[in-house]
């Protein structure tokens, strides 16, 4: 367990992958802050995170909203006196065709997609530029690698987290902190399920593989990216889609 005793802040931890991930990081020896809009579920993965023999802190926040970020990282530091690693993953969908897109939609996704994710990383690069150790992993899409009809919102704030991505990459390196992204395909989570069978069999046939991805196979590449054995990467994308984008 090569991160025992490492402190992880992991947004939209409240189901799907989000929670995959928390729970494969206290698997690994992390302590977990958890966050989410959606506090029952979220005390369910602080539930499970402390079966596995994890302290936890569950914390209810709006990543969109500047103060609610600067306190849920500040209450982690609080309570663990660190924060190794981030893990920007709290997202939403409002999907719609260009021309039938309402303005809310659009400013809806790209505050929690794309500013949740600058507000959560300032909050938390402030304690990791002083301790001089850090990784933050971005959850962008392959969406916004490639743009998918109907998520112009979506495609664009995803887009937009490569981009900031990157950015941080090169502001922080000399600080021992690495920012990288995980960039998912087509994964079975409650979204994809709910789909026609139809429209998913479609999918798998797009895809070199020939499946959906699953959360586990996020939450992998997100434990590589968070451990020593990625220490010399940073500013990347892992795709994780089975091929479907190249």
């Amino acid at each position: 367990m090569e991160l025992k005793d490492k402190v992880a802040v992991v947004t939209g931890a409240a189901q799907g992958i989000g929670k995959t991930i928390a729970l494969k990081l206290a698997a690994n020896g992390c302590n977990v802050v958890v966050s989410d809009l959606n506090i029952e579920k979220l005390n369910e993965t602080k539930k499970e995170i402390s079966d596995l023999g994890r302290e936890s802190l569950a914390i209810k926040a709006n990543v969109a909203v500047c103060a609610e970020a600067d306190a849920m990282i500040e209450e982690g530091v609080k309570r663990f006196g660190i924060v190794h690693i981030l893990i920007n993953n709290a997202g939403i969908t409002r999907d719609s065709l260009l021309l039938r897109m309402k303005e809310d939609d659009w400013d809806a996704v790209l505050a929690v997609n794309l500013k949740g994710v600058f507000n959560c990383t300032k909050a938390a690069v402030k304690h990791m530029s002083k301790q001089r150790e850090g990784r933050i992993i971005n959850i962008a899409s392959i969406v916004g690698e490639m743009g998918n009809a109907g998520q112009a919102n979506y495609s664009a704030s995803k887009a937009g987290v490569i981009g900031f991505t990157k950015t941080v990459a090169r502001e922080f390196a000399g600080r021992n902190i690495t920012c990288n992204a995980v960039a998912p395909g087509f994964i079975e989570t409650a979204m994809t399920q709910a789909l026609p069978e139809k429209v998913r069999e479609e999918l798998a046939r797009q895809i070199p593989m020939g499946r959906l991805g699953t959360p586990e196979d996020v939450a992998d590449a997100v434990l590589f990216l968070a451990g020593s054995g990625s220490g010399y990467i940073t500013g990347q994308v892992i795709n994780v889609n089975g091929g479907m984008y190249m």
